[in-house]
């Protein structure tokens, strides 16, 4: 039997709290559980395809093409040196797409249409979404299944989360009935940090079971693998991030989504 994929926005308006890299090493570990995953990247920043190998020279066929229609979306998805792992990139022609689907009245349904076509090749599609909730992320989250919420323990996330909240309603109630929060995944954690603590603490009390148990923490490794086109998992299987995120994707496959 065919099955569709399982598909996951990963998003938080706010930057720089670890978004991009749970969408890598989360999509990584994945597919090293002999899932077949696909990696789409619509941030114009296009860090997850860098992230993934992907050098920028590389990018001629991307998701802007794919989301105009100047080429299908199986023409644009590319393999990556990971195992099971696939991936359409984004450069920063995709910041243009905002402005040019203003004036379509289903402007929030072109990457689902497009998705569509290609879902059942996969059993995971994570998208890795723009530090924003503008036409890009609202596409993202229309086209998902859930959503997986990455979120540093500081004390302005939980005010960035409330908003994030909301907006999640307002799509489910308008465009996606059927969206669901995946979990809160807590990133950068320092167990040094007494905020910290008093975040997590806050967070678990207020989403309970939706925030995951595993958490990611602070590591220098993270932050180094991108820059040699790698996944952490690949660039240091063994360091306190790559075990996280190995852990963290054990726990979402239990979820049984």
């Amino acid at each position: 039997m065919i099955t569709k994929a399982k598909i996951f926005s990963v998003v938080n308006q706010k930057g720089g709290v670890g978004k991009t890299t749970t969408a890598i090493n989360l999509s990584t570990a994945i597919a090293s559980s002999k899932s077949k995953v696909l990696l789409i990247d619509i941030d114009p920043q296009g860090n997850a395809s860098t992230g993934v190998g992907v050098a920028y020279n590389q990018r001629q066929k991307t998701i802007y093409q794919a989301l105009t229609g100047e080429n299908s979306i199986a023409e644009v998805v590319m393999p990556t040196k990971i195992k099971g792992l696939d991936v359409i990139t984004a450069t920063v022609d995709l910041s243009a797409l905002e402005v040019e689907l203003a004036s379509f009245s289903d402007k929030n349904l072109f990457l689902r249409n497009k998705i569509a076509e290609i879902s059942n090749n996969y059993d995971y599609i994570f998208i890795d979404c723009p530090p924003s909730l503008g036409v890009l992320t609202i596409n993202a989250l229309t086209a998902s299944d859930y959503v997986l919420i990455p979120m540093q323990c500081e004390f302005f996330s939980l005010e960035g989360l409330s908003h994030l909240l909301t907006t999640l309603e307002l799509v489910k109630n308008n465009l996606n009935f059927d969206l669901k929060i995946a979990g809160i995944v807590l990133t950068m954690h320092d167990v040094r940090n007494k905020l910290t603590e008093a975040v997590e603490v806050d967070v678990r009390n207020y989403l309970e079971q939706k925030v995951f148990k595993n958490i990611v923490p602070r590591n220098v490794r993270l932050s180094e693998a991108p820059s040699h086109g790698e996944p952490a998992l690949l660039y240091d299987p063994q360091c306190r991030g790559s075990i996280a995120y190995k852990m963290l994707a054990k726990e979402l496959l239990s979820r049984n989504f």
